[in-house]
């Protein structure tokens, strides 16, 4: 049976094959390159154990045309559409990296059809998912998502199939269909910890090994500045003030933006020598690590994180300490020298709900500098 023009067609391939049954539709007119001829643009919309289930699928794409490009998009494909869009409305570069970190334990699914997805493959990923490890002693290995990342791949499922819903390319979001199992959720709460402060005998081993050990002195700037491990590589040059020892910086909330923070007594030299080195090694930021092995020498909450692990381990400090662990010990040194409270909310940029603090007290610098100066 001859089938309208327009229609499509049904042909059967040749060979032994599971589905021979190939249906295409014709898509407009294409100019052919070598005979500058127009020639139908025939494309497949799939392959078909038997002719009547070819013929019913382009029954069906006549009766509600699709996007057949869309229709085959691969879920590494929309990884690509959705990140271009979402990335740009992040406020941080610490939030796409956690996107980054998470779609790189989904590379068994990468390639599969974004309409074919599932809650099970979804599932899978969370559970069985894993990356190499490809630096230190271990590298080779497979890393298997822990807890928190599990948590994370579910989110950012979530959004992404929420993107693929708002622009037609699925019908339904399977990433919601399912919550994070019980098994997970403990865990995620097992994994959990509360920050420690660095105590007083490791307080002196940062200090006995200033100029021996590679960035302790960055953790004893942290520890007397309180600033998030984020806000320590984005702090420029230009914010920092050597004539009235001040550093402006700050991210994360609109209390904690753009916020001034006296540089401690006991901290100024290594405040300076850091200044000193970015301006000989042409950076506009005021911490560095010229010997960085990847990425430039520009310091990102990883490489934070890396090289805090590694004056840890170094100085055989607590293991449990992680890099926000000098802003709690600031906060807490700043609380028990008797720093004022509304003081140290602004310095470590916390909201205050005080209409009178918040509004009508206006501190300078000088005043900020009198209460910090009492910690030791």
């Amino acid at each position: 049976m001859k089938l309208p023009n327009g229609y499509g067609s049904v042909t059967k391939l040749s060979g032994n094959r599971r589905k021979p049954y190939l249906a295409r539709v014709t898509l407009g007119w294409v100019i052919n390159e070598e005979t500058g001829k127009a020639v139908q643009n025939r494309v497949p919309i799939g392959t078909f154990k038997t002719k009547k289930d070819a013929l019913q699928a382009l029954a069906e794409y006549g009766a509600n045309p699709y996007d057949i490009q869309n229709d085959n998009m691969t879920l590494a494909e929309l990884y690509e559409r959705w990140t271009a869009a979402y990335f740009p409305t992040l406020e941080s570069d610490s939030s796409s990296r956690t996107i980054i970190a998470a779609w790189r334990y989904c590379h068994a699914i990468q390639g599969m059809r974004v309409k074919d997805l599932r809650a099970r493959h979804i599932k899978g990923i969370m559970e069985d998912g894993y990356v190499i490890q490809n630096r230190g002693k271990d590298a080779g290995a497979k890393v298997p998502a822990s807890p928190g990342t599990k948590s994370r791949i579910k989110s950012m499922f979530n959004l992404m199939l929420d993107y693929a819903m708002e622009y037609d390319l699925v019908s339904k979001n399977y990433a919601r269909t399912f919550e994070l199992s019980n098994d997970i959720i403990k865990e995620k709460e097992d994994a959990k910890r509360g920050h420690i402060n660095f105590n007083d005998s490791e307080m002196e081993a940062l200090w006995n090994t200033v100029g021996n050990i590679k960035f302790a002195d960055w953790l004893l700037i942290q520890c007397y500045m309180g600033w998030r491990p984020q806000e320590m590589g984005l702090l420029e040059l230009k914010d920092v003030d050597l004539e009235k020892w001040c550093i402006t910086g700050g991210m994360k909330t609109e209390a904690g933006k753009h916020r001034t923070v006296p540089i401690h007594t006991r901290i100024r030299d290594l405040v300076k020598r850091n200044y000193d080195e970015a301006v000989s090694l042409g950076s506009d930021r005021l911490f560095n690590d010229p010997e960085a092995a990847k990425g430039g020498m520009r310091i990102t909450y990883d490489k934070y994180a890396g090289r805090f692990n590694k004056v840890v381990a170094a100085l055989h400090l607590r293991s449990e300490h992680r890099p926000h662990d000098p802003r709690t010990t600031f906060i807490t040194m700043a609380k028990k020298a008797g720093v004022d409270e509304y003081v140290v909310k602004r310095l470590a940029g916390h909201k205050i709900t005080d209409v009178t603090e918040a509004v009508y007290t206006i501190r300078d610098i000088e005043w900020l500098r009198a209460e910090i100066e009492k910690m030791p």
